[in-house]
């Protein structure tokens, strides 16, 4: 991956070129095709990098290398899918507000969900120094085991470029392999990528929250049951939709009451909180788009905030199961286009464009959004027997 600032520049320099829209262009830039194997390297790790969602590609590939052969549509809608949460922090250490947007499930770790729905169990070992814990990860490897590890992202050298305040974010990553004593890393942007031990220790360190935790999934004991998983993810994304999630306050900022929220702040122009106040000024306003395109398009989600992927596997999941959801697959489908307009327009915001004008267009677009999440929301519910039609 390279930095925000040359992102962007690659981006825009081929939506000149080719006329494209923001999220178009990005995933041309940006795509994160899986790659071959590295054959006697990784003991059946099937392949790195993934097709539209970086957490359902490394889920999908830890699960195949224990046998178990999904789609990556299918593992995202086996992780929980889609979601929201909607925030903006605030400090006196950064000069302009933070917009943070997860359009995915959340806050369950993906391989978490995903194992959860499928009921298999996953195995996790905890280090308090990094020498500890790469001799178990050495272990699991030498066991046939790909391991999962979440890193500070700031740490990893192929991501330059990450803000300070940025950089022990949680990252989830696969340890697939080992050649010679450099680690073979699976990102989920199509190469594996090689750490030594000590780049490796330093980056599991980084994240404090989860340092040195090795998660492997354990050997099925039998074929899981698909159609149970699909239903029980279903009832998991309806239910995070509807709220509550976390059973406390912050609640009112994720499912549909953020989605209603960040309606509601878009359209005010007279609290501090609204967006005319927040991030009405030039600069503000600039960090403030460029951050709602990455949060619709990349970052914590896939294009059009998970929901085009949410609704392949809508389609993949309506025959294996029988639930009837081509209506909830009809929504998906156009909530993802919908935010992926959203995307577009704040990815082309630029330092000519009047702040309040753009805010006011973001609005707008949200204000359509809100009816077809809200239907999305009631015909997953109705499928799996949770809400009325």
């Amino acid at each position: 991956m390279t930095d925000h600032k040359a992102l962007k520049n690659l981006v825009r320099e081929r939506m000149s070129r080719t006329g494209e829209s923001y999220t178009t262009a990005h995933r041309y830039v940006t795509t994160r095709k899986a790659g071959r194997n590295l054959a006697g390297l990784t003991a059946g790790y099937p392949a790195f990098g993934a097709d539209a969602h970086r957490p359902s590609g490394l889920a999908q590939h830890l699960l195949e290398q224990k046998g178990i052969s999904l789609t990556e549509p299918m593992a995202c809608g086996l992780g929980g899918g889609i979601g929201f949460l909607y925030a903006v922090f605030e400090y006196a250490t950064v000069p302009q507000p933070l917009l943070t947007i997860v359009a995915q499930h959340h806050p369950q770790p993906w391989l978490e969900a995903v194992a959860s729905h499928l009921g298999l169990e996953l195995s996790q070992l905890t280090s308090s120094k990094a020498g500890t814990a790469l001799k178990k990860l050495d272990a699991a490897l030498e066991d046939g085991n790909a391991a999962q590890v979440v890193v500070g992202r700031g740490m990893l050298p192929w991501h330059p470029g990450v803000p300070e305040e940025e950089a022990a974010d949680p990252h989830a990553v696969v340890v697939a392999g080992k050649n010679g004593d450099e680690y073979l890393v699976d990102d989920g942007d199509g190469e594996p990528h090689r750490l030594s031990a000590a780049a490796l220790g330093q980056a599991w360190a980084a994240h404090r929250k989860g340092r040195f935790t090795l998660t492997t999934l354990s050997e099925p004991t039998a074929a899981p049951d698909l159609g149970a998983g699909i239903r029980a993810a279903i009832a998991t994304t309806h239910a995070h939709l509807t709220g509550p999630v976390l059973g406390n306050n912050f609640d009112v900022n994720m499912g549909l009451s953020g989605m209603h929220r960040f309606a509601r702040d878009l359209a005010d122009t007279r609290t501090k909180t609204g967006w005319s106040k927040r991030f009405g000024n030039p600069d503000s306003f600039s960090n403030g788009a460029r951050r709602l395109a990455e949060c619709l398009t990349w970052a914590h989600t896939s294009a059009g905030a998970t929901r085009l992927l949410y609704a392949a596997f809508l389609s993949e999941a309506g025959p294996l199961t029988g639930l009837k959801l081509a209506r909830a697959r009809d929504c998906a489908a156009e909530s993802g286009q919908r935010w992926s307009e959203l995307a577009d327009l704040a990815g082309t915001a630029s330092p000519e464009d009047d702040p309040q004008e753009m805010i006011a267009h973001f609005a707008t677009l949200m204000e359509a959004i809100l009816p077809v999440e809200e239907r999305l929301a009631a015909e997953l519910g109705a499928a799996i027997g949770a809400g009325p039609r």
